[in-house]
């Protein structure tokens, strides 16, 4: 079975906006922009979600009050031609309005799938980093690994961790969680 991502703009007209997405049918496929172009990606998979739902429990139960986790799908936009809905993701509370967050989160994360792995490790790992997001967490599902990027003093990534199986990752930023792979992916 072969998966397809769009990223377009629909035939005859310019770069889209944020509110142009709100016309978008509810069909069960993400809706993203990305400087105007629009990203559909399919509804994510079961073992997608199961590890995206398992790693909002982490961070959950260890976030402090002036932070809030959410899951997709919760749009993230700045401007008026970016909205991304990253798989988890963790904003001050302040920041959050009752339909989305209209500020960088403090941590993205997106576990990759055939239909979006080039687009999780390049595409919207640029855009995170240009929007100045603190860290950006992606998840391998298949391995399991988990590789974590955070901004240096020059407001680029670096990564700074890879853990896998069943390696703990001890995170410092956005807050102390502690990650291991293989639990997200439901094998340990």
């Amino acid at each position: 079975m072969t998966v397809m991502m769009e990223s377009q703009n629909p035939p005859g007209s310019g770069p889209m906006t944020v509110r142009d997405l709100e016309g978008m049918p509810d069909d069960g496929r993400r809706y993203e922009l990305i400087d105007g172009a629009l990203l559909v990606t399919p509804a994510p998979g079961y073992r997608h979600q199961k590890i995206g739902y398992r790693l909002y429990h982490v961070l959950e139960a260890a976030c402090p009050p002036e932070f809030d986790v959410l899951g997709a799908p919760f749009a993230v936009h700045v401007g008026d031609r970016v909205e991304l809905q990253p798989d988890v993701l963790v904003g001050w509370s302040e920041d959050f309005t009752a339909k989305d967050l209209p500020a960088p989160p403090v941590l993205a994360v997106e576990i990759l799938s055939p239909s979006t792995a080039i687009h999780d490790l390049n595409t919207k790992k640029a855009v995170y980093e240009r929007l100045r997001v603190p860290s950006y967490w992606v998840i391998d599902p298949v391995a399991p690994e988990l590789t974590v990027f955070e901004l240096d003093e020059d407001g680029c990534y670096q990564r700074i961790a890879k853990a896998a199986g069943a390696e703990v990752f001890e995170a410092r930023r956005p807050f102390p969680v502690r990650v291991v792979p293989e639990a997200l992916a439901g094998r340990g």
